[in-house]
């Protein structure tokens, strides 16, 4: 008999396969817990459209994710802040202020969290800074940090 999965199943496989399994273990295991259903010709199209649907949106989103990734790697993005002599910020430049200034340069939200700064910026000068797109794209964007004239 053959089934499709709607949870993942140890052993067996993942939610939205079709497995072939004896009849017993489906009717008396399977099914009664919710964790599948038998596999007819509509399911079975509509596991196939559920997976299209799935590719081409996903398709969509990294397209989208790569066209911002190379926008903000062309973005520069300048601070101004008060510093001391030696070039030492009193204050710091975190990942919400990047975050913040990239939202206004590219004109659309970006969380705080997909900045990837380890610890905030308190030097003057030019800095490298990540953000987390999706999966594996991840752009730098230029961080400028000028000294506040008195």
């Amino acid at each position: 008999m053959e089934v499709l999965l709607l949870k993942d199943v140890p052993a067996l496989g993942h939610a939205g396969d079709i497995k072939k399994v004896t009849g017993g273990y489906a009717a008396n295991y399977l099914i009664p817990r919710g964790l599948a259903t038998p596999a007819t010709g509509g399911v079975r199209q509509q596991v196939k459209d559920i997976k299209d649907a799935t590719t081409r949106r996903q398709t969509r989103e990294r397209q989208q994710a790569q066209s911002l990734a190379e926008r903000m790697t062309a973005t520069t993005l300048t601070f101004t802040a008060k510093a001391g002599e030696s070039g030492r910020l009193y204050g710091s430049i975190t990942g919400a202020d990047i975050a913040t200034a990239l939202e206004k340069a590219l004109g659309q939200p970006v969380d705080k969290r997909t900045i990837l700064l380890e610890h905030p910026i308190r030097e003057v000068g030019t800095h490298s800074v990540g953000v987390k797109l999706l999966g594996d794209i991840r752009p730098d964007v230029k961080v400028v940090v000028n000294h506040e004239e008195q």
